[in-house]
């Protein structure tokens, strides 16, 4: 551990899965500095958000909780009733404290001055001019790459339509492809930002005691994606460089939760936990000098979510919790006669864009009605994945009487943990549906209540 106090630099993404920068091997988009940071640091295969929806995803990170132990924070454009969040430990230790562009958002702060992940600043600059010598623990909260997108600015920019990858539950089409080709572009443009970032740290001196650590906060924004808790709605990009401290250079595979973060934060800085935290320190994985599976403990993952977008009738969610190992995922609907992606014809729990519009459109092709079903259509109660097998997790093996061993023993994995953290999925003693939601309605008029959106200050 350094002998002067840490500086912590937190950088996250909107809308970002872990496939796509140029560290995890992706063929087109350039993420220079996000590789720097790895490269410098560790980069983690397996990390995990705790929702993949924004407001849950942040908060997780910001408490150190599952977001169904949030209870009304659980959900999209949600209410924050007042957490603990380790920004407030680090500023009543003596720390600067701020965040840049997005923190907590969408939701309603009440008898909250500022964010909970800090005092708003104009940018990082501001910030450090502002902080002077003091250690600071900052956010910095980008806008990208989240819709909606200059509809072909990515081949406008120069990159190939012809070189783009397109998963394989997504039709090989101009309009996703050219729509995939948008996103890229975002992404490299938060790389800019962290490009910036690195810059004005070593420009102030402060690189060499800074723990940074960058991800994005849920999956890219397309069907089957953002807002599901297959991998490409909740796997992450992540990235940590602590100078002097950790050995870099590593790949580590243990699973992460986001929930981690926070008693990572605190313990690097030798500050007392949250009260209540589930998350776990990633301290001991980061200094342990080795690769690939570090910590025999972390072998699995538990992700879950509730309400995303106001996309059904009576504005309820679509409640589903997951857990994943190396070889299995299995997730549990709990609603399996609602719409996933939202009632239609709207289906509004998917963000409109280019490959949404192009799949309900041409939804009766052959080529395209497998997969139209996969990313629109109801599903069953329960789905198992073999995620090496299948790594997208398009063949369902719940029903399968060769595979009923394993859905029965990761059933029981995923209601033993959720019973030990107190989900109310289990416990029946809240109602994540039964909460107001903050956000504009495509159902009914309603009057709009003071809120939190970064992109209205």
């Amino acid at each position: 551990m350094p002998a002067d106090r840490p500086n912590i630099l937190f950088i996250i993404s909107d809308d970002q899965s872990w496939l796509h920068t140029g560290y995890a091997g992706d063929p087109v988009v350039k993420t220079p500095a996000f590789d720097w940071i790895a490269e410098q640091g560790v980069a983690f295969t397996h990390a995990y958000c705790s929702s993949p929806s924004c407001t849950p995803s942040r908060a997780a990170v910001l408490t150190g909780r599952n977001h169904w132990e949030l209870r009304e924070t659980g959900n999209l454009w949600s209410h924050w009733p007042g957490w603990d969040v380790y920004p407030e430990r680090f500023a009543d230790a003596g720390y600067a404290v701020g965040h840049a562009l997005k923190g907590w958002a969408p939701g309603r702060r009440e008898d909250m001055a500022d964010n909970p992940a800090g005092p708003r600043f104009g940018d990082f600059r501001e910030f450090m001019s502002d902080a002077g010598d003091d250690p600071f623990c900052f956010w910095y909260g980008s806008h990208h790459p989240h819709r909606a997108y200059v509809e072909g600015s990515g081949v406008q920019s120069g990159m190939s339509i012809d070189d783009v990858e397109v998963p394989p539950f997504w039709p090989d089409a101009p309009a996703v492809r050219a729509d995939i080709l948008d996103y890229y572009l975002e992404c490299q443009m938060f790389d800019d930002q962290i490009a910036e970032l690195l810059a004005i740290l070593e420009r102030t001196g402060r690189l060499d005691n800074t723990l940074i650590v960058c991800c994005g906060d849920n999956g890219w924004p397309f069907p089957r994606a953002k807002a599901n808790l297959y991998d490409h709605g909740t796997r992450m990009p992540l990235a940590i460089a602590w100078p002097g401290v950790i050995e870099g250079g590593r790949t580590i595979d243990d699973f992460v939760n986001f929930a981690d973060f926070a008693p990572t934060f605190l313990e690097a800085a030798g500050l007392d936990p949250l009260p209540d935290a589930s998350g776990k320190s990633l301290v001991d994985v980061l200094t342990s000098n080795r690769s690939g599976r570090v910590d025999p403990a972390r072998d699995r993952i538990f992700c879950g979510r509730e309400r995303h977008a106001w996309a059904r009738h009576g504005n309820v969610g679509y409640p589903m919790r997951m857990v994943r190992s190396y070889d299995h995922m299995y997730i549990r609907n709990f609603e399996p006669d609602r719409w996933p992606a939202g009632d239609p014809p709207g289906y509004r729990d998917i963000d409109p864009g280019l490959t949404k519009q192009y799949m309900m459109d041409n939804r009766d092709l052959p080529e395209v009605a497998p997969l139209f079903d996969l990313a629109f259509g109801k599903r069953p109660a329960e789905e198992l994945y073999d995620v090496r097998a299948d790594p997208c997790q398009m063949v369902n093996l719940a029903g399968l009487p060769e595979y009923d061993e394993v859905r029965r023993r990761m059933l029981g994995e995923l209601e033993h943990h959720l019973s030990v953290t107190g989900d109310p999925r289990l416990t029946g003693d809240f109602d994540f549906d039964a909460q107001t939601y903050y956000g504009a309605s495509t159902w009914a008029p309603r009057p709009m209540p003071k809120v939190f959106d970064p992109r209205r200050t």
